[in-house]
């Protein structure tokens, strides 16, 4: 014998292990029985909707049912339960809360490694509903049958019948059927036919599985869902085969989308949602749980914001033209506006914090800071003619100013302010691509946007959201504090009481020093250079850089006062395609419709507030003039495909910006 035991023995083992795992089993479920407690079972039935506000407690938006009505069983009808026990539980009132047939279906189709399913009496579905969590595991199945036998010895089946109808979903953001019977009748549920109620009673499965609003598909499943129902009705006798014979199924109401979702709202609102999702709460909890959300949003600015690109978007602007916008405090990471679409039934994207395109010429200040970081002076003066051609790990890289335009010697400040990428190309290469990849990750791009450590990587060929690039620009306002972005600072519940409570994520990731020089940089942009139209008229000084790729598939101004870091984007569904034409303008750059919104929304968000200075440039590397025309070896040029040059604009060397001709 292999274990050294006779059959008998082994026998005997076999059967004593069998009765103390049924012991166990039974000290396990006692255990349970004794600690599980139900909830009050008014709290799910009396929920309200979860109020998002802004900064200062006034509402930007709510979610769950607004108008929830809770009815007493004696004003349901006697056929609407009927309909719905015919749907869902045949043997309600005369069998146990539990079905311990369908709970052995539902174990053993988990332990072939589905899901645990179907079988559920109604007792079982108001627990599951009202008390736990949607999870289909064995320990919550546990906590359902344990839940349920305490309300069937608590409760009568008349109560347990009442708070089921008034709480389970319908789909269509309907909890209960008073409130299903509106949306989806356009009537109370006391002036429900018997084809209406089953109709419900047919929905009550799977809401987006039957709803026809979802399809021809859907439409064919209610249909039959509906005459089982039906047959049910008449199998228990509670409805005549006559009647059924002569039943027609009912016109349903089209679906009406909630206009808590409508406009620029709705963006906030899903966005606020995934971000509380993050955080452990679900969607049922935010439906029915009565939270007040405390955002970070500032709602002068958020108003700001909407007011901007609505005066700003381009007449007869194309259906697929995207435009995003983030506001963030520099130095906490508070999301004080967000923009990410016009009207949220019409596109779920959030242009925001969803959508991505090429970012540009907006990445150039991370070479520029990686070359202050090397001791790379803002003096440094470079060769910014067009075209030029690099080495890229053997392969020519050819390099076009935008328009091709030329430059003769010039310094780091001139080249800021008119986006010379010639210069820009040879600062990245030569403070090291693998560097202005690092800069980028410290100031806020996160490592979900991919970056190559090549010479392109400074012209902005990598695809962010706006908000990433935000937050890298609130970097820079904060002096080199990188603080994580966030919206939601604070949950409380319904009965006040703090759930959660937002920590800042900061972290000193530049020298202040760096960053003095680098807004200094940014400054003569908005002063001189290509985004003198996001300063006009605003008396805080500011900093900023414009963002257009070579194909003018996207186009961005990012800029920021002390006060707020705002990202403007401009771009369309397809990546591909040109926002030139639009609004009649031969060539949309970051210098023309991102920066005029930049400037209206800054004017609106700082309305009110004081004028804080930005900080001295600190000179790093001495202000003279240092030649560094040759310090990165270009090919032939013959290599690139050479369009019509423009005239040569003479510069002098000079580190003090000068007046020049605009682009």
């Amino acid at each position: 014998m292999r274990f050294g035991l006779s059959p008998a023995k082994l026998i005997r083992y076999g059967i004593f292990l069998v009765g103390t795992g049924f012991i166990l089993a039974v000290l396990g479920f006692a255990y349970a029985y004794f600690t599980v407690k139900v909830p009050d079972p008014n709290a799910f039935v009396n929920s309200q909707s979860t109020i998002i506000q802004y900064e200062d407690g006034s509402e930007a938006g709510r979610l769950g049912s607004e108008n929830r009505t809770i009815v007493k069983l004696a004003n349901i009808p006697l056929t609407v339960r009927h309909a719905v026990m015919a749907a869902e539980d045949r043997n309600f009132y005369s069998e146990s809360a539990v079905s311990p047939v369908g709970i052995l279906r539902a174990l053993f189709n988990n332990l072939k490694g589905g899901s645990l399913q179907g079988g559920s009496t109604i007792t079982q579905q108001y627990a599951k509903t009202a008390f736990l969590s949607p999870d289909r595991t064995v320990i919550r199945k546990v906590k359902e049958l344990i839940i349920s036998l305490k309300l069937q010895n608590s409760m009568s089946k008349d109560q347990i019948l009442e708070n089921y109808l008034n709480t389970i979903w319908f789909g269509r953001g309907a909890y209960g059927v008073e409130t299903a019977s509106e949306v989806y009748f356009g009537k109370s549920v006391q002036s429900l036919t018997v084809p209406e109620a089953a109709v419900l009673a047919s929905i009550l499965r799977s809401p987006g599985y039957y709803d026809p609003a979802n399809g021809p598909n859907s439409t064919k499943r209610i249909q039959a869902r509906w005459q089982y129902v039906i047959d049910g009705m008449v199998a228990e006798k509670w409805l005549t085969k006559k009647s059924a014979d002569v039943m027609k199924f009912p016109t349903i109401r089209p679906r009406v989308t909630s206009g808590a979702l409508a406009g620029p709202k709705g963006y906030i609102v899903s966005y606020v949602v995934s971000e509380l999702a993050k955080l452990g709460f679900t969607e049922s909890q935010l439906q029915t749980g009565g939270y007040v959300i405390r955002t970070t949003l500032i709602k002068q600015n958020q108003e700001a914001a909407v007011l901007a690109v609505d005066k700003g978007t381009p007449a007869k602007a194309p259906d697929n033209l995207r435009i995003g916008l983030v506001s963030i405090r520099p130095g906490t990471g508070e999301i004080v506006a967000l923009y990410g679409g016009r009207d949220y039934l019409v596109s779920q994207l959030n242009s925001a914090t969803q959508g991505i395109t090429q970012a540009g010429s907006t990445f150039k200040p991370f070479a520029l800071i990686a070359a202050l970081e090397s001791g790379i002076p803002l003096t440094s003066t470079w060769n910014g003619r067009s075209p030029k051609v690099f080495d890229d790990v053997g392969k020519p890289y050819p390099v076009f100013n935008y328009g091709n335009e030329q430059f003769d010697d010039v310094n780091l400040l001139f080249a800021t302010a008119h986006s010379i990428n010639t210069i820009f190309v040879p600062l990245g290469i030569k403070a090291g691509p693998d560097k202005v990849v690092d800069v980028a990750r410290r100031a806020g791009i996160p490592n979900t946007v991919a970056l190559m450590p090549t010479p392109s990587v400074s012209l902005g060929v990598a695809s962010p959201h706006v908000i990433d690039v935000a937050s890298a620009y609130a970097t820079f306002a904060a002096n080199g504090i990188y603080a994580k972005p966030f919206i939601v600072n604070e949950v409380l519940g319904s009965n006040k009481g703090v759930l959660y409570q937002a920590q800042q994520q900061t972290q000193e990731v530049f020298k202040a020093d760096v960053m003095a020089d680098l807004t200094y940089a940014l400054q003569q942009v908005t002063q001189y250079g290509t985004g003198t139209a996001a300063s006009a008229g605003i008396k805080q000084p500011t900093a900023g850089k414009t963002g257009t790729t070579t194909d003018n598939a996207s186009a961005w101004f990012n800029g920021y006062t002390p006060q707020f870091a705002t990202s403007v984007a401009f771009f369309r569904d397809d990546a591909t395609q040109s926002l030139n034409g639009i609004g009649g303008l031969n060539s949309v750059t970051g210098g023309s419709y991102p920066a005029r919104i930049w400037n209206t929304y800054m004017k609106g968000a700082l309305k009110g507030l004081p004028i804080i200075p930005f900080p001295a440039p600190a000179n790093i590397g001495g202000t003279e003039a240092t030649p560094y025309a040759s310090a990165v070896p270009t090919l032939d040029p013959s290599l690139a495909i050479t369009p019509t040059p423009k005239p040569v604009e003479k510069f002098s060397a000079s580190p003090s910006p000068k007046a020049t001709k605009k682009k």
